[in-house]
């Protein structure tokens, strides 16, 4: 028995020909997956965005209630950890380098054996003390240390994606002869900035001639349509060149006759807007179905596959428990998400009533399949909200050190005894600046706005929505200080 989850970075569902078969992005290679795979198509985002979603991968729990970005805690019970118990070896590869950056410890060491891939983004990786400034002129942004990582790419294969599956694949073929494995392929593309060989561009006809454009800005969309249309473009073509990589995995697999004893997982994080709403980016916005909305493909050993589509509502904390049930093994009873498996075998037709989703500190959000909720803060100044951790770093910083004082410890998580740090994250009387574009709670009717361009005035389903709202954060042991962060009640 031996399973691959392969995870690729911010991959747009409405892109996929399995979810969309008119779409213009070229990845024939996630179609070929598909085609070996059970399709679900009510697959949800949990935690947003990159660490928060892969604490609840690792730990079947939603993270985004009781802290944002941030290490995997001490008190975690982790997917690698419980398959080691099992004697299951586990291994990780991947590109995405802020599991080594501050507010990213202890993921890839929970494995067996990791392997980095550098030069991504701002990964710290091409050290040179002079700046490196970009030969041409920039729109959207870029950073100084990408414009030196970016230098040492002389061809195709020497990007970060593209040396991932490479490694993926020379790690099968290390491997060939072993038993009870998972890896986990974990590629940050298709995720901004879109830097591609011209040749993908190429594939799409683009004809764009303005200032280099890979990395847009969040926040409200400001671009030319020509500039709109190069995005789109842009993130078209890298889908297109980690597509071909994952097909030599893919090739790998069928060379090494996998299949028949290998469950595989293809999911993503979140999702981009690319103009949608009037908007760029994620994270500063409304959680829509664009970005939280999610491909899932999985393909179980001895489970029909070819054509079937599952319409249970899933998320991606389900993994862990999945994982852990296809191997046997004890599924951890804090874990809050389900296995897929009695779904894929036709055992059964539902795993849960709602989906919860959401970023930290933001809207906290819920869809049963139907209708999707989008719950703002009821206070300007977002209060109260507390993050709660005993590792109290994050994106690149760390909690409290502007109000020291402020900072409480104690036994406040209630599925650990572990003591944890409470740090205020909001100042009563002080705006809270991320909720510039999300003052007002939304509800939508998916089967007749799936695009969310007209939020429903009916004061009677909102509540209701509301109530549901309240017993799925119950059920997520949700602190209590977030209920009156968002109006609603605890009872």
């Amino acid at each position: 028995m031996k399973a691959i989850v392969v995870l690729l970075d911010t991959l747009n569902r409405r892109m996929l020909q399995a979810y969309n078969p008119d779409t213009f992005v070229k990845a024939p290679n996630l179609a070929r997956l598909a085609e070996k795979c059970v399709v679900f198509d009510q697959h949800w985002a949990g935690s947003l965005p990159c660490m928060p979603a892969r604490r609840d991968i690792l730990t079947g729990r939603p993270d985004f209630l009781e802290r944002g970005w941030g290490g995997l805690e001490p008190f975690d019970e982790t997917l690698p950890e419980k398959l080691r118990e099992g004697r299951i070896f586990s291994h990780i590869v991947t590109d995405h380098y802020h599991y080594f950056g501050t507010g990213g410890e202890n993921y890839c060491q929970a494995f067996d054996s990791w392997d980095l891939h550098r030069g991504q983004e701002s990964d710290p990786w091409i050290s040179r003390v002079r700046p490196q400034n970009p030969a041409e002129e920039i729109y959207g942004q870029t950073r100084p240390q990408y414009e030196k990582n970016r230098t040492v790419w002389r061809e195709e294969a020497d990007y970060p994606g593209p040396r991932t599956m490479q490694a993926a694949c020379r790690w099968l073929e290390d491997n060939r002869e072993a038993d009870r494995f998972f890896l986990m392929v974990e590629a940050f593309d298709p995720h901004e900035p879109f830097d591609t060989p011209q040749t993908y561009l190429d594939l799409y006809g683009d004809d764009y001639t303005g200032p280099r454009y890979t990395w847009p800005r969040y926040g409200r969309a400001t671009d030319s349509p020509e500039a709109a249309l190069h995005l789109q473009r842009r993130y078209a073509a890298k889908v297109t060149m980690i597509d071909r990589w994952l097909g030599e995995l893919l090739d790998k697999m069928d060379e090494l006759g996998m299949w028949d004893d290998t469950l595989v997982v293809l999911t993503t994080d979140h999702g981009f807007l690319l103009g949608e709403h009037g908007m760029t980016g994620k994270n500063v916005m409304h959680v829509y179905n664009e970005i939280a909305h999610l491909p899932l493909m999985l393909h179980v050993p001895g489970v029909p596959a070819e054509g079937r589509r599952i319409g249970a509502l899933t998320q991606n904390m389900d993994l862990m428990p999945t994982l852990l049930d296809y191997f046997g093994l004890d599924i951890p009873s804090r874990v809050r998400g389900r296995s897929l498996l009695p779904i894929a075998r036709g055992e059964k037709k539902r795993l849960r009533d709602y989906a919860l989703f959401g970023m930290f500190g933001m809207t906290v959000n819920l869809t049963d399949g139907r209708y999707t909720y989008l719950r703002a803060p009821v206070r300007e100044d977002n209060t109260p909200c507390y993050a709660y951790t005993a590792m109290p770093t994050k994106f690149k910083g760390y909690y409290g050190k502007e109000d020291p004082a402020g900072i409480e410890t104690g036994r406040f998580l209630p599925y650990t005894e572990y003591p944890v740090f409470r740090f205020p994250v909001s100042r009563e009387g002080t705006p809270y600046s991320l909720l510039e574009h999300v003052r007002e709670s939304r509800l939508y009717d998916m089967d007749t706005d799936y695009g969310q361009q007209a939020p429903i005035a009916d004061a009677g389903l909102e509540a209701g929505y509301a109530w549901k709202l309240a017993q799925a954060m119950k059920d997520c042991e949700a602190p209590v200080e977030q209920f009156e962060r968002l109006g609603l009640s605890h009872k």
